[in-house]
């Protein structure tokens, strides 16, 4: 009985391993490549993701929450028009409300700016308006006499501290990574769609295919 080589078998165990890569590079529909190119592409011309849209909208719910919150503390208090000259004109660190929805206001134009606007792939500008939030509140829980001042002492700082930390989260673990995933799968679909036009050329039109000119009798 003969016996094989090992490096023939080896060889030839090799080539049959890459025939099933080699018929999936031939099975690539270019077709469908440019389809999912041509997607993508879309969804960079209609602007942000669908997953940074919902980021901005719950951005946009913090501060008609607090500003919603506001307005009720300010009714609980004896009047819109009273509180609020009370607690604006007349601010004071230790009691006053208006901080608070300041800071609202201050998250909302940083994160819309910054991720809406200008579209931006870090981190940084959450990093910065979730840092300022914590320190402010817990300067002033532990500062002011806001808990002296019945439920709402407690509400307002707390939700404002919470939804700033859900939108750190959510930019964080959901935005950034899925955007960055969809990137890829351009990058891969577009590279895939140049190797299969190098793989699958045009078919041949009945211009290319010619015979010469029929020579001159004598020549």
């Amino acid at each position: 009985m003969i016996r094989v080589p090992a490096d023939a078998e080896n060889a030839h165990s090799s080539s049959v391993e890459s025939c099933p890569s080699l018929r999936d590079v031939h099975s690539i529909n270019p077709t469908q490549l440019m389809a999912r190119i041509e997607s993508y592409e879309g969804r960079e011309k209609k602007g942000i993701s669908d997953v940074r849209r919902t980021f901005c909208l719950f951005v946009t719910f913090d501060l008609l929450f607090i500003t919603l919150l506001w307005i009720i503390e300010l009714n609980v208090k004896g009047g819109i028009e009273t509180t609020l000259e009370k607690e604006v004109l007349h601010y004071d660190y230790s009691s006053s409300y208006f901080d608070i929805f300041l800071l609202a206001v201050f998250r909302f134009k940083v994160l819309i700016l910054a991720y809406a606007m200008c579209r931006l792939r870090h981190w940084w500008a959450i990093a910065f308006t979730t840092a300022v939030t914590s320190a402010f509140l817990l300067a002033k829980v532990i500062i002011s006499q806001l808990f002296s001042q019945g439920a709402f002492g407690y509400v307002l700082p707390i939700i404002s501290f919470i939804l700033a930390w859900i939108e750190t989260w959510f930019l964080d673990f959901k935005v950034l990574p899925q955007e960055a995933e969809e990137e890829n799968r351009f990058l891969i679909a577009q590279d895939a769609s140049e190797r299969a036009a190098l793989l699958h050329p045009g078919v041949l039109s009945d211009g290319q295919f010619y015979s010469p000119p029929e020579s001159v009798a004598g020549s």
